[in-house]
């Protein structure tokens, strides 16, 4: 059985470095992180003498309650952002098939509505179902109000990743399947999208962290979100800076856990099947 490609092999697609390009590279590397922490260390000194760092500002992050009202909105945050991942992704996979179908009046209206909710910015549509909606008689809640939205931006997006997908994997697959004897279906169902979804694992998971991101927008629609949530503790304390601070380290290990499980995911391959 044949072993898959190892490393190096896959390196030799691109030219190697000689030996003066890997000194400028490690010159260059080590240029980069001595700026960025130069970087940090100013904007801390800056800080310190702004009297930012003081014990007396951060302490009230500390106290239970606040800590408690934090994790309220980000449990709310995970909440929205997770719903609207997963109806994202069937919108997206049902809206990226029903482009590639040979039946026009599918394949037309699917393709008209992703490319609209692709070029509409986000925040519009968020403002056309706050205030357009009960206008027309539509009155959603502030959770359904900012997840259809993005669930309707995100599954353009998804759907155009699966079409990619899909129109990118060898036809003579999908050729070999019918020959046997399987219906388009089938050969969708059973061949083509397995590939497709384990190949692009990575990008859907990277579109996961953009749509949790993505939910930052409940402010605009009071959704008590963890960024709202931030924004009244904020103006309780006084402590803006502190606040968003500790707001945006809480996004930073989300996304990056995130970001691992991408990776991990993308290391991972299944076993392959032997007869």
């Amino acid at each position: 059985m044949k072993t898959p490609p190892t490393e190096p092999a896959a390196a030799a697609l691109f030219d190697a470095l000689g030996p003066r390009g890997r000194v400028r590279l490690r010159v260059l590397t080590v240029a980069s992180v001595l700026l960025i922490v130069a970087l940090a260390v100013g904007m801390v000194l800056q800080l310190d003498s702004a009297g930012q760092l003081s014990a007396q500002l951060w302490s009230p992050l500390a106290q239970w309650s606040n800590v408690s009202y934090l994790l309220t909105g980000l449990r709310t945050t995970l909440a929205i952002g997770l719903s609207a991942a997963v109806l994202s992704m069937i919108a997206g996979l049902l809206a990226g098939l029903g482009r590639l179908s040979a039946r026009r009046w599918i394949s037309g209206p699917c393709a008209g509505g992703i490319e609209l909710f692709r070029s509409i910015p986000l925040i519009l549509m968020v403002y056309f179902f706050l205030i357009g909606g009960p206008t027309l008689g539509l009155h959603l809640s502030p959770f359904w109000t900012l997840t259809i939205p993005i669930v309707l931006h995100a599954g353009a997006v998804f759907a155009e990743i699966v079409r990619a997908g899909v129109n990118n994997l060898d036809r003579g697959q999908s050729a070999a399947g019918l020959a046997v004897g399987l219906t388009r279906a089938q050969v969708m169902r059973l061949i083509v999208l397995p590939q497709v979804l384990r190949t692009l694992r990575p990008a859907l998971i990277t579109q996961l962290v953009r749509t949790l991101k993505e939910s930052s927008l409940g402010y605009v629609v009071s959704y008590p979100e963890l960024l709202r949530d931030g924004q009244v503790l904020g103006e309780f304390t006084g402590n803006f800076l502190q606040t968003y601070a500790v707001i945006a380290g809480i996004y930073i290990v989300i996304n990056f856990g995130l970001s691992q499980l991408a990776e991990r995911i993308d290391r991972f391959r299944l076993p392959r099947r032997t007869h």
